[in-house]
């Protein structure tokens, strides 16, 4: 076993695995196999892929609401396409005849808009996660769009970056990554970071770039700022795991994983696990496989006329959601509720923080 193969969770070979075998289940379990019997609705998600543990998660909490509620499910990945992702939702639509509740994630901010009115024009529910346009809302397409969740990304981007800066001693030069760059909760979090940096003024941001959420494309930015920066880079923030981990990955290469501080977004079992090495100062965990049931339940709840959304206040269909700052001193216990993952999905509002706030 190699040094590399040690790191249990962290590894770019754990990444490739995961990948492969998320895809092959899509592969198998996608539109082509299934039946869309005649009155019975169907259940989608759309999100970016499968290769990255966030939305493995996300679609694994899907698939446990269908299978509660004994209907078919559909995943649909983008593979960070907006034209893919919204050709794919049309391509069901029209196969379902509208009979459908989808809980989308989308690949940019716009698709939200042309998503809900596709699919509002067709009958079918529709709830967004994370990404829309400010301007857009739920009630403007009463019923059809159902609800949008988020969580509050400036504010856990300024937590992230806190708790990395205090482990750099207040001090030195920072490196960051960031995700999709117009992506909402890439912005927010960024704006996070910016925040963070103006209450700890001996902290330097030496530089930013968008990695696109991705692993693959943060290891040679990295690899590129040890080359450029050497010894002044003191830390390194990250708007999300996957991109942290490729960063570690270039950081392991060098001799200096667990020796610069890097923090993270989104809670995945890999950055959970380098938490408790010791290699990620900090997470955030957002319960993505309660998110990924949750919007479904949501959907049909609607559709089915169980709950009337149209009489909802605002808050109920416009979300902030809780979310939980992840150090060394409670990720085991994060890891063990995520070991055997649950979820009430009939208590629709248990996790709401309040209402999405726009800056």
């Amino acid at each position: 076993m190699s040094k590399q193969d040690q790191h249990t969770g962290v590894s770019r070979r754990d990444f490739i695995k995961l990948g492969a075998g998320a895809a092959f289940a899509v592969a198998g379990g996608g539109m082509s196999g299934l039946s869309f019997g005649a009155g019975q609705t169907t259940l989608a998600c759309s999100f970016r892929s499968l290769t990255n543990p966030y939305y493995t998660a996300f679609n694994k909490g899907a698939q446990s609401f269908a299978k509660s509620v004994g209907l078919p499910y559909v995943p649909l990945t983008t593979e960070g396409s907006s034209e893919k992702g919204i050709a794919d939702i049309r391509a069901l639509l029209q196969k379902t005849g509208g009979n459908l509740v989808l809980n989308v994630d989308p690949n940019d901010s716009a698709d939200a808009r042309v998503i809900v009115e596709t699919c509002s024009k067709a009958g079918a529910y529709v709830t967004t996660i994370w990404n829309k346009p400010k301007d857009f809302h739920p009630w403007d397409f009463n019923p059809n769009y159902v609800a949008h969740l988020s969580f509050d990304g400036v504010a856990y981007g300024e937590a992230t970056a806190t708790e990395l800066f205090k482990a750099m001693g207040g001090k030195g030069g920072v490196v960051a990554l960031g995700g999709i760059f117009s992506n909402v909760p890439a912005i927010e979090r960024k704006a996070g970071l910016m925040a963070a940096l103006k209450k700890f003024p001996d902290i330097q941001l030496l530089d930013f770039q968008v990695a696109d959420w991705d692993s693959q494309k943060a290891f040679p930015i990295m690899q590129a700022w040890l080359t450029r920066f050497n010894a002044k880079v003191k830390g390194v923030w990250a708007a999300n795991d996957d991109m942290a981990l490729g960063a570690i990955e270039a950081l392991r290469a060098e001799g200096l994983a667990g020796q610069l501080p890097v923090s993270g977004m989104d809670g995945t079992t890999p950055g959970l696990a380098a938490v408790k090495v010791g290699e990620l100062v900090t997470t955030v965990d957002w319960d993505p496989y309660w998110l990924g049931g949750i919007g479904l339940s949501m959907g049909l709840q609607a559709k089915e006329k169980k709950v009337d959304v149209a009489a909802l206040p605002r808050d109920r269909r416009e979300s902030f959601c809780k979310a939980t700052l992840v150090t060394k001193s409670n990720v085991q216990a994060v890891i063990s509720r995520e070991s055997a993952p649950g979820a009430d999905w009939n208590n629709l509002y248990a996790r709401v923080a309040g209402p999405v706030v726009y800056r």
